[in-house]
Formats: structure tokens, C-alpha cells, sequence
């Protein structure tokens, strides 16, 4: 019985086995280079929100610090994106964050990922497909509508209030597209990324010669009068203003960080680069560079957009919903929302194909493994595509924006999001200070790594298997004590049992420093000395991982400052999926309940690593088998050379 538990177990943490001699092939068409991942990364991540966003985190959070906030959202992205170079240099094959963790923590937490990968490229296809629409429908008056909810008007509670044809037409067509190839997908999506990105440059440039300084150094007795317009007070004793008191911070720097809070998935979308890997023609050099140029592009355009936008009109004016039509309406420059709204058009369009692009890969990638039904990796001869996998998402993301109110859905995106993002940090801290043979045994196959511990196995007794466990334990603590000059698997393991920790730890603090804020603040003793202690032992860990070797193994791009940036991004990301309402976490449960049926049904038993420790067995009994056989065909040989060894020396001997 405790063996089976154990099996279970281990075949729950078995690791995807990668031949790094085999990374040119595939089944894939190679044909993206860097400049079709940057204008991917770029489309996809300035979406339609830079058009939007910027005026309502300045108005409500940030005012015109709102540059400091996308400044913090930018380090706290980058943190995640070099995390992702790192792997795109060292795996550069097609799966993102779940092709990473599959290599590097086990094939439930790879499932995990990939399946909330999923649903968050499901989510967002659908709601970017129903803004277009939305934003399309305004350009022509509202008739679409007006018609809809005149002749299909839906009133169920979690359905939209009208089906959303346009949406449904628009997800199809791009769906098609991407099925007919990858490079036509790719140059569409250069192109709209390039008007896109000329809008920006033409409403940064506008912000900037339209622009008044004194709109960033606005008074607290400005604010208060303005204030008493807008309440209509006819007592004007004690009123305090409701737009913070003036100046560059207005909310202050607690309203800055609940910006830059909110700021951080404007930069989401950059991951898509990470499931290219073998649509790149030098995806060890290609991803890397794409992903950091990307997020470098983006934190450009959404700096520019927003001290344009606070420059050319006092925060507190802005609109929360068009604020660049009614910037320009206040300039004097009329005409020009025409030319946003252009813009925003191709934001949307380029946006839309970042979430629709990486979705169908995700899930070849998983079918590719044998975790999801093998049917979804088949690949289209002509187009090189993964053809049903790419129409099977389309469908179902077709269905959801037909149907659904995705309002209450899309904070689902963020937890898988955030949840890919800890866990590629991890596998990273992870995978630099294993040993390099173990990275070189990576590389070889499964079979090899199966033999080579068969070979070293010997039979114990119980007695000697507990030695052997008071042994590992003393080694254990003399690595923690004494680390090696070079990491073996001892440090490792001590690495690996630190990391537990330390995500557990970040765990227990997001959760007090969010749900018992009261209590902090109060300065009570029993969360103070939690705190405490909790930030103690942190330290300890992080301390403890530091003092341990790392790999000597190079590749074409390392993440700079280990341990420290993957660890604040393992920070980062927690935090943001603590801050999550409880009624998504309850939506996610159910997603996730799905997914395990799923894997424990068929992805567990159709698993590739399974077929591969299966037939590692058989392989390894034959080889010992032909070895036995050989060693006594040896044996006999020998014997034989001795004989005649026997007869021949008397014969020599006479002779002298």
C-alpha cells in the first residue's frame, strides 16, 4: 500500500526529459524572427488599455504620478520577463510556462499551468473581442446595439444582455488566419502594430506641445474650490477636497503604489513570445531579446501616453471611459480623436491576436505530452499550424464572447497569469543551482537516466536503507553549514527545501499584511511578532540560498541578480493573487476542478514520461540480461585462454 501511495506520488513530480540535441527539430513552421517577436510582444501588451487605463488610474489613484506607477508596474514585469528570457535561452521550445515548469518541478504543477494558461488566453480572446465590437459599434453610432437587444435580448443572470454576433465573427476570422499560417499571422499583426504604435508617438508628441506644466503642480486650494462646485456647497467651512491635495502626488505615495497595483497587467502579454520556441529561426537569441525590447517598448509608450495625458489637462478633468478623445477636446484639437480611435482599433486588433496566437500552442504542447487529448497535436501538413487546436479554441473563446457577461470573469485571467509568472520565477531559482550533470543527463534520454540508477542500485537491509537516511540527513546539514565550491545534489535539495519555504513564507505574509491591515496598523503584539518572525525566517532562507553554488553551465542570456529578482518576483506575483476577491478564487476552484478530472482521467495515464518509465524497465532487464549473457561468454573465454595457457607454457619451458 505504501508503495503505491509513494508511485503515485512520484508520478505526479516525474519531469519532462528534453534532448537538447534535438531542439532545431520540428514539426513547426520556422519562420519568425526577432522583429516578428517584438512586434508580437509589443501588440499584445499594449492593448487597448493604454487608451483607457492611463485616465483612470490617474484620476482615481495616482494623478500625475501615474508615470511613477507605471514605472514600478515596469520593474515588477521586467522581474517576471527576464525570468522568461532566461528560459526561452535555456528550453526554447513551444509551451511557455508550462513546457518550464514541466522540465524543471513535475507534470502536475506543468498541468496546473497550463491548464490556467488556458483559461486565461480563453478569457481574454472573448473580452478583447467584445471591446472591439463595443468600440466599433460607438465609432458607428450604437446601431448594432440597438438592434441586438431590440430583436435577442437575453436577460439570465451571468449571460450578456445581448448575444454578441460581431465578436464571434471577428474571434472565427482570426482563428482562420492563424490556421492558414504563422508568417501571414505575423505580418498583420506587424502592421497594425505599427499604426498602433504611430498613434502613440503622435498623441505623446501632441501631449507634449500642448501640454502645461502647471497641470502637474495643481494647488489644494484649486482642488477644494473645485470641489465645492462640483457638491454645490453653499457652506464652504471645512470642506476638504475629493482630489487629494495637490501637486505631483496627490493621493499621495500610497495612491501611486494602488496605481502602479493596477498598472501591472497592462504589461501582461509578453508571454506569448515564450510559446514561439520553435516557430523562431534562433529562438535561444530571438526570445530573449524579444521579450526585454517588448516590455523596454511598452513602458515607453505607457510613460509617454500618460504624462502627455496629464500634461495636456488637470487629472481631475479626465474621463474614466475615452480620456484621450475629451484631452484633445480640451486642447482645442477636436479632429484628432478620430485618429485615436483609429489607433485603439488596431490596439484591439493586435491585442486580440496576442491572446488568440499563444492559446492553440499552449494547448498542442499539453497534447503533445499526452496530459491532453492526443487529437489537438495534430499539425496541418501545408500550413504547419496546429490546425484543431487552433479552431477548438477559437470555438470555445467564440462561444464564451457569443454568450457570456465576461465582467465577472476576466479577474480569473490574473490569477493564471500571476500563477505562470511564480512559477517560472521558481523554476528558475530552481534550475540554476542544480548540479551540471544533472542539466547534461537532462539532455540525454529518458532510458540513459533510468539505466544509470538501475546500474548503481544494490539490495539493502532495512537496517542499512536507515543509515543510509541518517547519512542523507547529516549531508544535508553539512551542505547548509559547509556548501560545496561546485552544486551537487545535495545542494540542490537543499536549494529546492529553501524555496518551499520561502513561497510558503511570502504566502503567510501577503495574506496578513492584506486581510489583517487593521491589526497592523493598531500595532497589536500577536501579528507584529508573526510578522516578525516570518521576516526572520525569510531572511534566514534567502541568506541560506545565496551561500550555495550555481551552475557553471552558460547560456546565451542569465537573469542578473540571483536570487534576489526571481524572489521579489515570486513576492510580486503572490501578493496580486492574494489582493483577488473570493468569489474569483471560487470560480477558479471550479476551472481547476475540471482540469483534474481531466488529468487524473486520461493526461496522468496517457502521459509521454509515463510510456518512457514504462519501457524503461523492460529495456533496462534486456541490457542486464545481454550483459549477463556477455559476461559469461567472457568468463568462458577466459577459461579457455587458461587452458590453453596450461599446455602451451611446458612446451616453452622445454624449449629453454
Amino acid at each position: 500500500m505504501l508503495e503505491q501511495v509513494l508511485s503515485f506520488g512520484q508520478s505526479l513530480v516525474r519531469r519532462k526529459v528534453v534532448d537538447l540535441s534535438t531542439l532545431e527539430d520540428s514539426k513547426l513552421c520556422r519562420c519568425l524572427g526577432t522583429v516578428d517577436l517584438i512586434a508580437l510582444g509589443v501588440g499584445s501588451t499594449l492593448g487597448a488599455g493604454v487608451y483607457v487605463l492611463a485616465g483612470e488610474v490617474a484620476k482615481g489613484n495616482s494623478g500625475p504620478s501615474i508615470v511613477i506607477s507605471f514605472l514600478i508596474a515596469a520593474l515588477a514585469s521586467v522581474m517576471a520577463g527576464l525570468c522568461y528570457a532566461e528560459f526561452g535561452a535555456r528550453v526554447p521550445k513551444t509551451g511557455s510556462a508550462y513546457l518550464y515548469s514541466y522540465v524543471t518541478v513535475g507534470e502536475i504543477w506543468a498541468f496546473i499551468t497550463g491548464w490556467n494558461l488556458i483559461l486565461s488566453y480563453v478569457i481574454g480572446t472573448s473580452s478583447v473581442a467584445r471591446a472591439w465590437s463595443g468600440t466599433f459599434d460607438e465609432m458607428i453610432g450604437g446601431h448594432i446595439e440597438v438592434f441586438c437587444k431590440t430583436y435577442f435580448s437575453m436577460n439570465s443572470p451571468g449571460l450578456a444582455q445581448y448575444p454578441d454576433f460581431f465578436a464571434v465573427c471577428l474571434i472565427l476570422l482570426l482563428s482562420g488566419l492563424l490556421s492558414f499560417g504563422v508568417k501571414e499571422s505575423a505580418w498583420v499583426n506587424k502592421v497594425f502594430t505599427a499604426i498602433n504604435v504611430l498613434v502613440l508617438l503622435f498623441v505623446i508628441i501632441s501631449g507634449f506641445v500642448k501640454g502645461d506644466a502647471y497641470n502637474w503642480q495643481i494647488s489644494e486650494e484649486s482642488l477644494i474650490n473645485v470641489t465645492i462646485v462640483t457638491r454645490n456647497v453653499s457652506v464652504t467651512a471645512n470642506v476638504s477636497s475629493d482630489y487629494g491635495v495637490g501637486g505631483f502626488m496627490p493621493y499621495g505615495f500610497s495612491g501611486t503604489l494602488a496605481g502602479a497595483a493596477t498598472c501591472f497587467y497592462a504589461f501582461v502579454g509578453f508571454d506569448c513570445i515564450a510559446t514561439t520556441g520553435e516557430e523562431v529561426k534562433n529562438p535561444q537569441r530571438a526570445i530573449p531579446i524579444g521579450i526585454v525590447v517588448s516590455l523596454t517598448v511598452c513602458f515607453l509608450a505607457y510613460f509617454g501616453v500618460s504624462a502627455a495625458l496629464t500634461l495636456m489637462m488637470p487629472y481631475y478633468l479626465l474621463d474614466e471611459k475615452s480620456p484621450l478623445p475629451m484631452a484633445f477636446e480640451y486642447v482645442g484639437w477636436g479632429p484628432a480623436k478620430y485618429v485615436v480611435a483609429a489607433g485603439s482599433l488596431c490596439a484591439l486588433s493586435t491585442s486580440l491576436l496576442g491572446s488568440i496566437f499563444p492559446m492553440p500552442r499552449i494547448i498542442y504542447a499539453m497534447a503533445e505530452d499526452g496530459v491532453l487529448f492526443k487529437a489537438l497535436a495534430r499539425i496541418n501538413p501545408k500550413t504547419k499550424t496546429p490546425l484543431i487546436a487552433t479552431m477548438t479554441s477559437g470555438v470555445v473563446a467564440a462561444i464564451m464572447a457569443f454568450l457570456f457577461d465576461l465582467k465577472a470573469l476576466v479577474d480569473m485571467m490574473s490569477i493564471g497569469t500571476l500563477l505562470a509568472y511564480s512559477l517560472v520565477a521558481v523554476c528558475v531559482l530552481i534550475l540554476r543551482y542544480q548540479p551540471d550533470e544533472a542539466m547534461e543527463r537532462r539532455a540525454g534520454t529518458g532510458e540513459k537516466d533510468f539505466l544509470s540508477s538501475e546500474e548503481g542500485e544494490s539490495d539493502l537491509t532495512e537496517s542499512e536503507s536507515h543509515l543510509n537516511m541518517l547519512k542523507g540527513g547529516s549531508s544535508t546539514l553539512q551542505t547548509v553549514l559547509h556548501p560545496p565550491v561546485c552544486p551537487s545534489e545535495s545542494s540542490s535539495s537543499v536549494v529546492n527545501k529553501f524555496v518551499c519555504v520561502l513561497v510558503l513564507l511570502v504566502c503567510v505574509i501577503s495574506y496578513l499584511t492584506t486581510y489583517h491591515i487593521g491589526s497592523i496598523l493598531a500595532l497589536e503584539v500577536w501579528i507584529l511578532a508573526l510578522l516578525t518572525l516570518c521576516l526572520l525566517i525569510f531572511s534566514g532562507c534567502v541568506y541560506m540560498i545565496c551561500r550555495q553554488p550555481q551552475t557553471s553551465k552558460k547560456v546565451s542570456f542569465m537573469v542578473p541578480l540571483l536570487p534576489f529578482l526571481p524572489i521579489l518576483s515570486i513576492f510580486v506575483n503572490i501578493y496580486l493573487m492574494v489582493q483577488l476577491s473570493g468569489d474569483t478564487w471560487i470560480r477558479f476552484s471550479a476551472w481547476m476542478a475540471v482540469g483534474f478530472l481531466i488529468y487524473f482521467g486520461y493526461g496522468m495515464w496517457h502521459s509521454l514520461e509515463r510510456q518512457r518509465q514504462l519501457q524503461g524497465p523492460l529495456n533496462s532487464s534486456s541490457s542486464k540480461e545481454n550483459k549477463k549473457t556477455s559476461r559469461e561468454q567472457q568468463a568462458g573465454m577466459d577459461a579457455a585462454e587458461k587452458d590453453q595457457e596450461r599446455f602451451i607454457c611446458p612446451e616453452k619451458t622445454s624449449q629453454f
